[in-house]
């Protein structure tokens, strides 16, 4: 059904996807390109929120160009939109250039289109295909999928430990486990997340900006992600440097089931340093804890994250694991023994290897002098 050059063509559409990937949150990466009797026209890929998608930016190329994309081909790493959002539907557009074919390599997930796009291009005579290099375009949008699908963000859990799987030494040191590669790395998986979520012992322990620093501009534009602190008790001293606006990037407190005076006095301390604060209390839990499965429901609906980066502590990783919220593992493996220490995450003992919680390899890389392995949930 796909010629190499198609193959070709798409691949370079997932090139041009990827240029979004810091910019397009919580829009999904996109990326197109033009073409007519094997020349390249135009290209593109979606920018930031509220500007031109993929598609758009690919014929406003092909004009600069002095090119005529009648008749042309497009490939296109999503299905084109066709709905009035905040810019008006990429469908309508293809079908006033003319083009003669486009090959998605993947349908749209999001229930306003799911479909739609292609059989409005179909109507209007315009040949469609769609699943060339699915896996690909999938892959550089799980956050998005899940949210539309799901009604959840993607959850991406950053560990850096020793080759014995430990995080930290008893008295909270573990700076520097990994090496300066990997932390540059680690950055820049921070980058593409909506939110970097951590816990309140992370906070009083190591005192993080939990900011997007460690990376070359040419890697990232000026976004930051947002800041998520799971504080169940609102023990977070007013002098932390994750609150701090200036470092960029919005932070959000979520406590659970505390006081009406002291969440009262905090939500006025908080408002003054431009921070939100939510109350998510788990109401079966007696402990008062947060419900972290209501908490990404309500990032994914009311906030529109896609993909939550998680950088936090032994127990809060427990918690996040216990309750299966967790869809990816990063971790990064320093070649050292710490030996007595911290592990990965507050799990209980099992009886039995039949209770284990297994994971699938995706992905293994050498960064520096450490081994990043990725993971997703079996």
């Amino acid at each position: 059904m796909y010629t190499p050059s198609d193959h070709d063509f798409m691949t370079m559409a997932l090139a041009e996807a990827k240029k979004s990937m810091f910019v397009s949150n919580p829009n999904p990466r996109v990326g197109c390109v033009i073409v007519k009797n094997n020349e390249i026209l135009g290209v593109g890929h979606t920018q930031v929120v509220g500007s031109d998608h993929a598609e758009i930016n690919a014929l406003k190329d092909a004009k600069a160009k002095g090119k005529d994309v009648t008749g042309a081909t497009v490939y296109v790493t999503l299905e084109p939109c066709c709905h009035h959002g905040r810019t008006p539907p990429c469908t309508d557009s293809l079908i006033a250039a003319k083009v003669s074919t486009v090959i998605a390599a993947m349908t749209d997930p999001n229930p306003l289109v799911a479909g739609q796009g292609l059989e409005t291009l179909r109507a209007s005579g315009i040949e469609v295909r769609y699943g060339l290099l699915e896996k690909e375009a999938m892959e550089l949008n799980l956050g998005f999928i899940k949210r539309m699908t799901r009604k959840k963000p993607w959850v991406r859990m950053k560990i850096a430990a020793s080759l014995d799987g430990k995080t930290a030494l008893h008295n909270g040191v573990s700076q520097w486990i990994t090496s300066a590669e990997a932390r540059h790395d680690g950055h820049l998986w921070r980058a593409r997340a909506c939110c970097i979520l951590t816990g309140i012992g992370t906070v009083k322990e190591d005192d993080p900006q939990l900011n997007v620093r460690d990376v070359h501009p040419k890697d990232i534009s000026v976004r930051q992600p947002m800041r998520i602190l799971i504080d169940s008790f609102l023990e977070v001293p007013l002098n932390a440097k994750i609150l701090d606006e200036t470092i960029g990037g919005h932070t959000m407190v979520v406590c659970g089931q505390v006081d009406d005076a002291h969440f009262s006095k905090m939500e006025t301390a908080l408002k003054a340093k431009n921070v939100t604060l939510i109350k998510m209390a788990d109401t079966s839990n007696s402990k008062g804890k947060v419900d972290l499965s209501a908490l990404f429901t309500y990032l994914a609906e009311k906030c529109h994250v896609n993909e939550v980066h998680v950088e936090a502590g032994f127990k809060l990783n427990g918690s996040l694991l216990r309750e299966n919220c967790v869809d990816e593992l990063l971790i990064y493996m320093a070649p050292k023994l710490l030996g007595d220490a911290q592990g990965m995450a507050n799990l209980p003992a099992l009886t039995s290897l039949d209770g284990v919680d297994a994971w699938d390899m995706i992905d293994h890389q050498t960064i520096g002098h450490d081994l990043r392995l990725r993971l997703i949930k079996k």
